[in-house]
């Protein structure tokens, strides 16, 4: 039997490969824990891991074993109380417990509680944002690039130690010598033939001028050829790394919420707590996302972070209000050639009758030609109202682009974010 022992160092992280390579293996039973998680908590409190159970069973290892078939002998114990054909009576008590198990208790039997491990709030995160992406992400210009990527570029003739072609310079090394010393091995051979038949003639016949002649080519050539040097610094090659530039994929997301009076303090929180998830996303998915918040009653404002989720101002509703503020941010601010623009409104649907279509109208004029997307989020456990019917006119020729849903309650703000943000819809272009 072969032992193979692993003698390389490891480092501080010395578990690291294990531990990504168990999260792999459980990879369902801990996105379910991480779904159950997002539903029970609350969204604020999204920055945080958690602690997963699996249950043992799942965690048992794979084993070899004999299986039946085959011819062998085998000698069995007997026994003292069963004749052939007697029945075997059902064992009187409980059988073994389990952990997890329910029932009465029982002085019998023994089980193992299900395996508990914390994941970190980076692998939370992480599971908790897989498939998800901005939606029709388009690569635009190299404006403003500062990132860049390292790639090989071939060899070249200098470079740093670390960045030596061994095998490149070996096989350089070869080559030149077997160039070098191509004529003088022809030469060689040719002699080296020629002495062989000198040598095979009958001493009688053997021309020991010649035969000594040939000897002092033969060792001239030889020592021509060791001369050459094993390597020369012309062999020398180096691996080539260049600096290359990477496009940036540069995205402003508007966060427009209502905060008139028809939203009571539930609608709103309910609001805080999608843009909030949205706002964790981009700042942890895109380096280059900038976020513009607008709150609007009958006037619209651009806000700070601060003010857009815990300022009290309230007042009447006019949405048009707050689109108008964000075409004029798009129009002065971000170059849709330049920018990936993108929108996400959420809003009790309640809105002056006469000023619903007029938003329909600047959604589709001013600001859907320069976006990527834009999500509306009605929030009501009723009926839909004029804002959402004056919406839906333009889910046709928008297409894709332009999404719409509806969220009752607390715990249909999470499935809506992943239907909204799903990279299923995502049409890259570069």
């Amino acid at each position: 039997m072969s032992y193979i022992i692993d003698r390389r160092l490891n480092g501080k992280n010395k578990s690291m490969v294990n531990r990504q390579r168990f999260l792999r293996r459980y990879k369902s039973h801990i996105k379910k824990a991480v779904t159950d998680a997002v539903n029970q908590r609350s969204i604020t409190d999204m920055e945080r891991g958690e602690k997963i159970s699996i249950p043992t069973r799942d965690t048992a290892e794979p084993v070899f074993g004999h299986g039946d078939g085959g011819r062998r002998q085998r000698v069995l114990p007997g026994n003292k109380e069963f004749n052939t054909g007697d029945k075997v009576l059902r064992p009187k008590g409980g059988g073994s417990g389990g952990g997890s198990g329910e029932g009465q208790a029982s002085n019998q039997g023994e089980g193992d509680d299900d395996f508990s491990f914390f994941i970190s709030k980076d692998e939370f995160l992480d599971y908790v944002f897989e498939d998800l992406a901005l939606p029709n992400l388009v690569k635009k210009t190299l404006h403003d690039v500062d990132a860049v990527e390292f790639r090989r570029a071939g060899y070249t003739a200098s470079g740093t130690a670390n960045n030596l072609a061994i095998v490149k310079s070996m096989r350089s090394a070869q080559a030149r010598r077997i160039a070098l010393s191509a004529s003088s091995r022809k030469k060689l051979k040719a002699l080296k033939i020629e002495l062989d038949e000198e040598e095979s003639k009958d001493e009688d016949l053997i021309n020991p001028i010649k035969l000594k002649d040939l000897n002092e080519k033969i060792a001239k050539l030889e020592e021509k050829i060791k001369k050459i040097p094993f390597i020369d610094t012309f062999d020398i090659k180096y691996r080539n790394i260049i600096k290359e530039p990477v496009p940036s994929s540069k995205a402003v997301m508007f966060c427009v919420m209502d905060v008139s009076g028809s939203m009571t303090q539930q609608i709103k929180d309910m609001a805080k707590r999608f843009y909030i998830l949205l706002y964790l996303f981009l700042q942890r998915n895109y380096e280059k996302t900038e976020v513009v918040f607008i709150r609007h009653h009958t006037s619209a404002k651009e806000v700070s972070e601060e003010d857009f989720f815990y300022s009290r101002e309230t007042g009447g509703t006019i949405v048009s209000s707050a689109l108008e503020l964000m075409a004029d941010i798009i129009e002065k601010r971000y170059n849709p050639a330049e920018w990936n623009i993108y929108g996400a409104q959420a809003s009790d649907g309640d809105n002056w009758d006469d000023d619903s279509p007029q938003c329909a109208q600047i959604l589709s004029q001013r600001i859907m030609p320069s976006a990527q997307y834009f999500a509306y989020i009605e929030i009501t456990p009723n009926a839909h109202q004029a804002l959402w019917r004056a919406y839906e006119e333009l889910q046709g020729p928008l297409g894709d682009r332009f999404a719409m849903e509806q969220i009752a309650n607390a715990s249909e703000i999470f499935p809506v974010f992943r239907d909204l943000f799903s990279r299923k819809n995502i049409k890259e272009a570069v």
